[in-house]
């Protein structure tokens, strides 16, 4: 990335974090997140919009045009096209500059917000974009009395909101960056980082997402479509946008979700990041017991960081042992422990060119009982490619050190990959960090697929069976000695003179105690 960029990057989360910090107040981090990143969505729509109808008037031979400053009336004409292109319609009076403009001296601002809201998502009913609008604007409650105890103080709030996110540097013309988009990954890691594990189950670290989509499209420069079934808020699927290309995910970017916030945040992330509302196709739903996409063509590149060891109905409903997604290993995962039941699942929607890479509870990699014996269908199926140890605490809401599973369903050889990348870190705030490095390690690794000394080993699949197919890293890569080479020679001449001065000072001692005596 080119300085300029870095340089415009670093400015923008300078003025990110001084814009949140002054917004703090009544309602505060990871709460508060929805009306922040709601109001971004908002500008985005209405920037974007304006810019689409102004290109097309303009290159139509009306180079004066300017979709903010027309009638009501006449921009009526363009509703149908436009929502047909673009999945929405803002009429001029409900843009954000208009509304920001005038919101100071509006005494009725909650309300007008309200209305616009529901105008932009009226926009799309009846249309092929219904569902990705539907609901976009629910947590951003204008009502809400998080914002304050009376319509004066919301609104009072409601105006700082919208000098706050209108005030961002991240109009089009001057970024060489994409700058809503990631001005909504600033503000997600920001709030999680400070929301703990409330906010952390939702938030996978980007460099952790950027090394799943990488080891998923190694030797590829485009795939069919990508597919995470516990999406959070997105970001997983939008790093194949950063490391393929918009055009080389050909079929788009599909996801579900089973929290309805943050179900509208990865809906919201896709628009923010300029994907088209017919480029993705994010479900919200229970992924293990009522899966979305089941009739769509299987998937070339899955990544996810499901919700580790989470409860699910399992052997308590009688019908899940026959579903074809887990009956092949002929048993499910423990009600208790919902992992490997994602782990099936995601098996199942893969393509037979894909490769899936899933972030996984260290446990899921040698328990005993339901999950010994789907790690033996796995291992036995040739289907684990590569397991790799992460470093610990890298993710917000625990300090465990998690592990990435690599699954394929046409490997060319009979070996599991065992890489422990667990030194690969550097300690930034409180927590540790994959640098870019240390992710084309564990990715050079990966692809040379070859031994490298107490860092990665290829196991064939009879030592793992012979190994109870148990396939904990730590098992097959010795971990390296670094305690310091001891001298024998020094230690014993050492030994010798610690013997020989205790010899002395008993002689010492016996003598005291003789004077001692004599005297008495």
């Amino acid at each position: 990335m080119s300085a300029s960029k870095e340089a415009q990057r670093a400015e923008l989360h300078k003025t990110i974090w001084r814009i949140a910090n002054d917004l703090r107040g009544s309602v505060d981090g990871w709460d508060f997140k929805s009306y922040v990143l709601g109001m971004l969505f908002y500008r985005f729509i209405s920037e974007n919009l304006t810019a689409y109808l102004n290109e097309a008037e303009r290159k139509a031979g009306n180079p004066d045009f300017d979709y903010r400053y027309l009638a009501g009336a006449d921009a009526e004409f363009g509703r149908e096209e436009t929502v047909k292109e673009k999945g929405f319609y803002v009429l001029p009076q409900d843009l954000f500059a208009n509304v920001r403009e005038k919101a100071r001296h509006d005494a009725d601002l909650n309300e007008t917000l309200a209305r616009v809201f529901k105008n932009i998502e009226g926009s799309a009913v009846g249309s092929d974009s219904e569902d990705d609008i539907k609901g976009l604007f629910d947590d951003l409650d204008v009502n809400s009395s998080k914002l304050g105890p009376t319509v004066a103080k919301r609104n009072e709030k409601l105006v700082k909101l919208l000098d706050a996110i209108g005030d961002l540097p991240l109009g089009y013309a001057n970024n060489t960056i994409d700058a809503f988009g990631d001005a909504y990954e600033f503000l997600m890691g920001m709030y999680a980082s400070s929301a703990g594990k409330s906010g952390g189950e939702y938030y996978t670290p980007q460099e952790v997402s950027e090394l799943l989509a990488r080891i998923t499209v190694v030797g590829k420069t485009e795939v069919n479509k990508v597919y995470d079934p516990a999406c959070g808020s997105g970001s997983l699927l939008l790093k194949f946008d950063k490391v393929l290309g918009h055009e080389n995910v050909r079929q788009g970017y599909f996801g579900q979700e089973i929290n309805l916030t943050t179900f509208n945040l990865c809906r919201i992330n896709m628009f923010l990041h300029d994907i088209n509302y017919e480029k993705f196709d994010i479900a919200h739903g229970d992924t293990l017991i009522d899966p979305a996409h089941w009739d769509d063509e299987p998937f070339e590149a899955i990544v996810s960081n499901p919700p580790y060891s989470i409860r699910w109905e399992g052997d308590a409903n009688p019908l899940l042992i026959n579903d074809p997604r887990y009956a092949p290993a002929g048993v499910l995962a423990p009600k208790s422990k919902a992992d490997l039941a994602f782990t099936m699942h995601i098996l199942s929607w893969l393509a037979v060119n894909g490769t899936a890479a899933i972030v996984e509870f260290p446990g899921v990699l040698y328990r005993g009982g339901a999950e010994a014996k789907i790690r033996k269908y796995l291992v036995d199926n040739n289907f684990v490619d590569t397991v790799i140890q992460l470093p610990q605490d890298l993710f917000f809401g625990t300090t465990i050190a998690t592990c990435i599973i690599v699954l394929k369903k046409s490997k060319t050889d009979n070996h599991v990959l065992f890489i422990d990348g667990s030194a690969l870190f550097t300690r930034q705030g409180n927590k540790n960090k994959l640098t870019v490095a240390h992710q084309q390690t564990i990715l050079d690794a990966f692809t040379n697929r070859e031994d490298i000394a107490h860092f990665a080993t290829l196991v064939d699949h009879a030592t793992v069976a012979d190994n109870g197919y148990n396939i904990a890293v730590s098992s097959y890569v010795e971990a390296e000695d670094t305690r310091e080479a001891t001298d024998i020679k020094a230690l014993n001449a050492e030994i010798a003179r610690v013997v020989e001065r205790q010899s002395a000072l008993r002689t010492e001692i016996d003598a005291i105690v003789a004077d001692l005596e004599g005297e008495s």
